[in-house]
């Protein structure tokens, strides 16, 4: 209860969610080196422990994003600690098996946007009502998308629809969110070499069904990336943004 009453104006509260590897855990450490109190959220209790190891400021929480009961019993852990938070990083999300809209399963499809977008969504709307109700009001939220969102891979048909939904979601909360004081963001990551997209630097599945290397980059790039929306005033936003390896075949056909 020490923390309580953490002001934005210096140390801020961060939530990050998938926090026990990948992007959130190179978000997670980043932000704790800079001085800030980082809840650490995933569904994981031992990775996250890792994550936390060595920062005193680190808050480790399991949380299953795709319940709503989960996510409202991670941010009563907020309010009851530290009485505000800062920031939400919505970072938790998977890819799901390679699959087109014509062999997509029901339980795969349900898997990813669950977690993709539902969690998003649960973790977004708990965040902005603890946003809206703290003094001093408002906050960031940044949303983990994808450069999936304008291109996508073959055979990822959930995995890009979801990313799809995100830039909605963002753009909905960018508006009806910043008469209370809070921005949002969606930063799109392309790959970034995280065990999500472990076989990107080997064997990428490419649009003509060719198998091929593709440039990666190290996660740190975008933990940066973050830390510097985190350290910028809510009156400024910053509306989305990408990060990706520069000779990733993104930009061209193929």
């Amino acid at each position: 209860m020490a923390d309580r009453g953490v002001r934005s104006t210096d140390r801020k509260v961060v939530v990050v969610t998938g926090a026990g590897s990948g992007l959130g855990r190179a978000m997670g450490t980043r932000l704790l080196t800079e001085g800030h109190f980082v809840v650490l959220a995933g569904r994981r209790h031992a990775p996250l422990v890792e994550t936390a190891q060595g920062h005193d400021r680190a808050m480790v929480v399991t949380t299953d994003v795709t319940s709503s009961e989960s996510v409202r019993a991670l941010f009563d852990r907020v309010r009851e600690r530290f009485g505000r938070v800062d920031v939400l990083i919505n970072n938790a999300g998977v890819f799901g098996p390679r699959a087109a809209v014509d062999t997509i399963g029901d339980d795969d499809w349900q898997e990813v946007l669950e977690t993709n977008v539902t969690g998003s969504l649960y973790c977004a709307r708990e965040a902005a009502r603890l946003m809206r109700e703290q003094e001093p009001g408002g906050g960031r939220i940044i949303n983990n998308g994808s450069v999936s969102a304008y291109v996508p891979r073959p055979s990822s048909v959930a995995y890009t629809v979801s990313k799809h939904a995100i830039t909605g979601l963002t753009a909905s909360m960018s508006l009806d969110l910043r008469g209370h004081g809070i921005a949002c963001t969606q930063i799109d990551v392309g790959n970034a070499s995280t065990p999500l997209l472990d076989q990107v630097g080997t064997e990428a599945l490419q649009a003509d069904g060719s198998l091929s290397a593709e440039a990666t980059i190290d996660p740190v790039h975008v933990a940066d990336t973050v830390a510097h929306i985190v350290s910028l005033p809510t009156e400024v936003s910053v509306p989305r943004i990408t990060v990706m390896a520069r000779e990733m075949p993104f930009a061209g056909r193929g």
